[in-house]
């Protein structure tokens, strides 16, 4: 007798961590109109670093028909995973438009963009400043004569304790745990765990051993880095004092628990 299939579908870690924090087609029309805000022109490349499964990357070119893109990711597993999702939802006109590279973001040698994009706190692996400059001053030399830099951050008293977030979605349950801070490093361990309806919560599915860099250090990081001009995007809240994921340029922000923001380097 044939055995019957099993009708669970396959745990996809990567698949419940996009639809849990991930946005690209908002990344891209808010990384679009950055540049045309800053610039006053159009941006055509664009440089994911920490690409991952490079959902940006795949989502910018779709963006406009001029558009370019470029992942770098040194751990080829989600660039695997990525070529075989995203990337094949892509025209064949469009995926010639993008060029994925399993190489380190520090290589002096990566191709040069309108915009460097370093998103989901990725860069907070560097953990001195010397590090972290040096990342700095690559993606400031990776980019063309009007280019940008963009990194998103986040904080909060709320980062600094132990927790653990759930939010539900749609089968599946994602968790942010703040494991642990270490307030004269700043150093700070965090997971994601997911429980899909039914089934045990499988913890630790991505593990993140950070530094918590603030606002302040990553703008003077910038400057000594040779961009010329810094800027911070804060998140807005809504009616229930949650982020609205609409960011707006600001000299100052408010104190709270928890939040997210950009920060912008101008070459």
């Amino acid at each position: 007798m044939s055995k019957k299939k099993s009708s669970v579908k396959e745990f996809d870690k990567y698949e419940l961590y996009l639809k849990s924090v991930q946005s690209p087609e908002n990344d891209v029309k808010f990384l679009n109109r950055l540049y045309k805000e800053l610039r006053g022109k159009k941006a055509t490349i664009l440089r994911e670093d920490f690409c991952g499964t490079f959902n940006i990357s795949c989502e910018w070119v779709k963006l406009d028909s001029s558009n370019k893109s470029i992942g770098v990711d040194l751990d080829p597993e989600p660039i695997q995973y990525g070529k075989q999702t995203s990337f094949l939802s892509l025209t064949d006109k469009q995926k010639e438009r993008v060029q994925i590279l399993q190489k380190n973001v520090l290589d002096p040698a990566l191709p040069k963009a309108d915009i460097v994009d370093a998103q989901n706190f990725s860069y907070s692996l560097f953990k001195t400043r010397k590090q972290l400059l040096e990342y700095f001053s690559m993606a400031h030399k990776g980019l063309n004569k009007d280019g940008i830099f963009v990194i998103d951050c986040f904080g909060g008293s709320q980062c600094m304790e132990p927790n653990e977030e759930e939010t539900e979605h749609d089968g599946f349950s994602y968790f942010w745990d703040q494991d642990s801070y270490d307030p004269v490093t700043g150093e700070a361990m965090f997971y994601i765990h997911f429980k899909r309806k039914g089934e045990k919560k499988r913890e630790k599915v991505f593990t993140y051993d950070w530094r918590l860099w603030s606002i302040p250090e990553l703008k003077e990081v910038m400057e000594d880095a040779g961009f010329s001009k810094v800027h911070v995007y804060w998140e807005g809240t809504d009616e229930e004092g949650e982020g609205d994921g609409e960011f707006t340029r600001v000299t100052q922000g408010e104190d709270c628990e928890s939040w997210v923001a950009y920060v912008v380097g101008e070459k």
